[in-house]
C-alpha cells in the first residue's frame, strides 16, 4: 500500500474529495457506537444470543445504512424478526422498529452532548478547499444534516448524499460504491479524479469497488492492516498528515468545473 510520504503523485490528480461524515469529519461514530450498544445489548440478552461487543459494531454495522446494520447484526446471531415498515415505532421488535429505536437513542445523545469536528479533519478540509478542490459528504446516516449543523460544517458542503437521499432515489448504500458515484456526478467530476475518504470497512470497500482515483483510510479503530486489506491506498491516523502532500497550485478552470450543483434535498 502507498504510504502518505509516497502519495504526492496520487493526490496531485485529485479534483474532489468525497468525505464520509461519522468518524472522518466528526467523532459521532462514538455516539453511534453507544446508541447501537444500548439497542443490542439488552435485545440479544433477551433472545439468549451471544453478547454484543464492540467488534460487532465494526464487523456488521459500521458505515452501513441503519436498517442494513440491524439486518447484518441479527443475521450474525441467527435471529429472525419481521421486516416491518419504516413507520414502525421504536418499541416494535421489527427490523425497522429496531433501527428507529437506535435512531431515537442517537438523536437524544446528540442533543445532550453536541458534537465538535475533529480539528485535524477541519484543517485538512480547509487545505483541500484552499487548493481549489471540490468537496462532498457521503454518509449512510439519515442524520447527516443535523450532525453537520451541530458541528458547524453545514455551510462547507453544497453536496451531501446521505441515507435519506439514498432511500429517496433508490441508491444502494455502502459497501456498494453508488452513493460516492452520485456525489461525484453532482460535483461534475469524473470518479477517477475523486478521492474517497473513509474510516469504516464498508466505506473503504465501497471506494475500492468503484473507479475512484484514490481511497484514503482514516484509522479510528478498524486497524491499519484491515483498511489496507479492504483496499485503502493510504491509511492515516489523522487527515492533517496529508496537508503537506496537497498540490500547491489550484486546479485550472478547465480542469475543475464550477460547483453549480444545488444542495441535495434532505428529509
Amino acid at each position: 500500500m502507498t504510504s502518505p510520504s509516497e502519495s504526492t503523485q496520487g493526490l496531485r490528480g485529485i479534483r474532489a474529495y468525497l468525505f464520509d461524515l461519522d468518524g472522518v469529519l466528526t467523532p459521532t461514530a462514538t455516539v453511534h457506537m453507544h446508541a447501537w450498544a444500548r439497542l443490542f445489548a439488552p435485545f440479544l440478552e433477551q433472545h439468549g444470543a451471544a453478547p454484543y461487543t464492540e467488534a460487532d459494531y465494526f464487523s456488521y454495522i459500521d458505515g452501513k445504512p441503519r436498517y442494513d446494520g440491524v439486518r447484518s447484526l441479527l443475521e450474525s446471531r441467527g435471529i429472525r424478526v419481521p421486516e416491518g415498515e419504516v413507520t414502525d415505532p421504536p418499541e416494535a421488535d421489527t427490523v425497522h422498529g429496531l433501527g428507529n429505536r437506535k435512531n431515537e437513542a442517537f438523536n437524544q445523545t446528540l442533543a445532550d452532548e453536541g458534537v465538535a469536528a475533529y480539528p485535524a479533519s477541519v484543517a485538512f478540509l480547509d487545505a483541500v478547499q484552499a487548493s481549489g478542490c471540490l468537496v462532498a459528504v457521503v454518509s449512510s446516516s439519515k442524520n447527516a444534516p443535523s450532525v453537520l449543523a451541530a458541528a458547524g460544517l453545514a455551510d462547507r458542503f453544497e453536496v451531501v448524499v446521505d441515507g435519506a437521499v439514498a432511500a429517496r432515489d433508490g441508491i444502494p448504500g455502502k459497501p456498494a460504491p453508488d452513493t460516492f458515484e452520485r456525489a461525484a456526478e453532482l460535483l461534475g467530476v469524473p470518479t477517477g479524479a475523486c478521492a474517497v475518504v473513509e474510516d469504516a470497512e464498508s466505506g473503504v470497500t465501497a471506494g475500492a469497488t468503484g473507479e475512484f482515483g484514490i481511497v484514503i483510510g482514516v484509522d479510528r479503530g478498524v486497524g491499519r492492516a484491515a483498511l489496507e486489506e479492504l483496499g485503502a491506498d493510504i491509511v492515516v491516523d489523522e487527515l492533517d498528515e496529508l496537508i503537506p502532500l496537497l498540490p500547491a497550485a489550484a486546479p485550472t478552470t478547465a480542469d475543475a468545473p464550477a460547483n453549480a450543483t444545488p444542495r441535495e434535498d434532505r428529509e
